[in-house]
């Protein structure tokens, strides 16, 4: 009996309107547990590296997490698997919500949707019965619009839908997936999904799932959801707070440049908070957890939306424009399915290059003279890739260097053609480098976030912070506590730092946590609800399989090191791991190259980056090794000396 997943995937093919339930392999679980960790299998084995990503022969990989369907809170983070148009490389984009465990209750653990049907679509999921379905009437539709009428036709409130909106049809790079309070906002998802012509999945399940030790587990989720109701450290805290201050000093605005220390005032926070009152609608949680880190936007004249996580002020600050400009455009975005993120700064790229003189009114003709305006005319462009539109909607590197005549100058926020988040710091953090080097998920908030970013000045309170920090191993409570203000901590610190938090997101990628209940909130508090030393017990109740943290970091690092092999077999290497040029102020190239080299070795890579032989098969991926061996990647006798991965130096 298989125990918390059902053992079964769905395959889609959409060329030939076909549709397949398929045993799952039980050993895969116990080598990579879920979520991502076996999506990665899948395109492996499936997906050869010369695809191009909006091609038919391209896989896109609905994942619900090991634990989603079981009394576990806060499991509810489904993993979008795919190759990104935007960087041809590897991503795994995540959405909360209800999506995951509602499939997991239909009986499956996912969707792998390859092909491309002739028409528009839409997939119908109620347990046993799955449709491919005529989706013409939906074409052009908003996401949010889609779940409606997607509802409403198929007479079940309850059915929980992700759709694309008209960016996505349209493939434009920076689509995302939209699914109830959340979506899958990051390097095209969107977009692959529109080449695939899918417009929306609809899922209802009813069934129930097996738990190994249910009693047990029952015990320990019904404190555990306590613990997290009460834990003021973790869920996001920016849903409720309303002082930005800190975002807005910090975070740079227009194309990811301009810092405005002081912009924040207690008078613009009353208007702010004025403005929230009269468009926010009622709060809202995802799938069992007991906070409520989104909330409902009712802004005239759009269709009512979800704001989640910094995307409240992504666009005003991008635009330079006033606080109530973000709830009439995020009204408009979140309807054509746009990543909150990326696309400001290709809208405000296309300013700058304007007012530079690299566009001119030839591309953009009668172009208003105010913020607003130009972001509503050139969202209107990229999202129907119309003229300068059809290049933009690429991304702002791939528009910069299309575009020339210095607009590559412009392109400066970006690591391996990715949109990074809009921040610019004065001195550098190592571990951040490594982060933003080597992250294969080339998104800093889905890599840091168990240590803290910055040393405690009081030692007292630094000590304090240490002793209740029950999620971590001796050795990172060691460095901190000797970690002082505008010092760098030692080379192998910094490695190992870097190494723990990109670890504790692929656990949580695998079985489906909330990383704002785990990985990501670490480094606030020190006692997130989820960590390596409580989760095995937790994932040994739901699934029966013996697990303790060795083997979960060990589980971890194979995903990680899969993932990297993905990546490495389509072409990536060291000189694309670089973080921004203008990231931080002060630099020391010397130094940051000595990190990276550290980084490899301790990973079990070679001086390029690459997986040696011997980290391959030792994390049991010989058939990666093998077929690195086979392509040349790697030489026939591996002699490289390297560290087992994950050996401390």
């Amino acid at each position: 009996m298989r125990y918390a997943e059902t053992g079964y995937n769905l395959e889609v093919d959409l060329t030939r309107g076909t549709v397949k339930r398929v045993q799952s392999d039980p050993r895969l679980t116990e080598l990579h547990l879920g979520g991502q960790g076996t999506a990665a299998k899948i395109l492996w084995e499936r997906v050869p590296p010369e695809t191009d990503p909006l091609t038919p022969e391209n896989f896109l990989i609905f994942s619900a997490g090991l634990l989603h369907g079981t009394p576990v809170p806060g499991a509810n983070r489904t993993s979008v698997s795919t190759f990104s148009p935007l960087t041809n490389l590897y991503v795994n984009s995540l959405m909360g919500g209800w999506f995951g465990p509602e499939l997991k209750h239909a009986g499956y653990d996912k969707i792998v949707i390859g092909g491309e049907s002739p028409g528009l679509v839409y997939l119908y999921i109620h347990n046993d019965k799955v449709e491919i379905r005529d989706a013409s009437h939906l074409a052009g539709k908003g996401c949010q619009e889609t779940a409606t009428l997607l509802r409403e036709e198929l007479k079940d409130p309850r059915i929980q839908v992700a759709a694309i909106g008209l960016a996505g049809e349209n493939r434009v790079f920076q689509a995302t997936i939209e699914h109830a309070n959340s979506s899958a906002s990051r390097h095209g998802v969107g977009a692959v999904m529109g080449a695939k012509r899918l417009k929306a999945i609809a899922v209802r399940g009813t069934k129930d799932l097996n738990i190994a030790s249910p009693a047990k587990l029952w015990e320990l989720c019904r404190n555990k959801y306590q613990e997290i109701h009460d834990n003021k450290n973790c869920g996001d805290p920016m849903a409720h707070d309303h002082n930005e201050s800190f975002h807005v000093d910090n975070f740079a605005w227009g194309n990811a440049r301009t810092r405005r220390k002081g912009y924040w005032s207690k008078e613009r926070e009353e208007r702010w908070v004025a403005q929230w009152k009269e468009v926010r609608t009622r709060d809202s949680g995802c799938y069992n957890c007991p906070k409520d880190c989104h909330y409902t936007i009712s802004y005239p004249g759009r269709h009512p939306y979800f704001l989640k996580c910094f995307n409240k002020l992504t666009y005003c600050m991008a635009a330079f424009e006033e606080i109530d400009f973000n709830y009439d455009i995020l009204g408009l975005t979140s309807a054509y399915g746009l990543d909150g993120f990326s696309t400001p700064q290709v809208l405000a790229f296309a300013v700058e290059l304007y007012e530079a003189g690299i566009l001119t009114d030839k591309e953009l003709p009668d172009f208003p003279a105010d913020g607003a305006g130009r972001f509503f005319y050139l969202l209107e462009k990229v999202v129907r890739r119309e003229g300068i539109g059809d290049v933009l909607a690429n991304g702002v590197s791939r528009a910069a260097a299309e575009i020339g005549n210095g607009a590559e100058a412009f392109d400066h926020n970006t690591t391996k053609k990715v949109e990074q988040v809009p921040l610019k710091l004065g001195v550098i953090n190592y571990p951040f480098f490594l982060m933003y080097c080597t992250g294969e998920k080339m998104n800093i908030t889905q890599i840091e976030g168990s240590f803290p970013q910055a040393p405690i000045a009081d030692r007292e309170k630094r000590q304090k912070f240490v002793e209740s920090w029950n999620a971590a191993p001796e050795r990172f409570k060691k460095w901190f506590l000797e970690w002082e203000p505008k010092e760098h901590m030692p080379i192998e610190a910094a490695v190992n730092v870097c190494d723990w938090n990109e670890s504790m997101h692929y656990v949580d990628d695998a079985i489906g946590t909330c990383a704002w209940l785990s990985s990501f909130r670490g480094q606030f508090g020190g006692s997130p609800p989820y960590h390596l030393f409580n989760l095995p017990e937790i994932i040994s109740l739901a699934t029966g399989m013996e697990l303790d943290s060795d083997r979960l970091m060990e589980i971890s690092r194979r995903n990680r090191q899969l993932v990297r092999a993905l990546n490495i077999r389509r072409g990536l290497r060291r000189a694309e791991e670089k973080p921004p040029e203008d990231h931080w102020k002060i630099r020391d190239h010397e130094m940051e190259q000595k990190h990276l080299d550290a980084y490899y070795e301790f990973k079990g890579w070679t001086r390029d980056g690459i997986p040696t032989k011997e980290t391959l098969d030792g994390l049991g991926l010989g058939y990666v090794s093998d077929d690195f061996v086979n392509r040349g990647i790697l030489p026939d006798c591996d002699s490289v000396p390297v560290r087992k991965a994950g050996e401390s130096r």
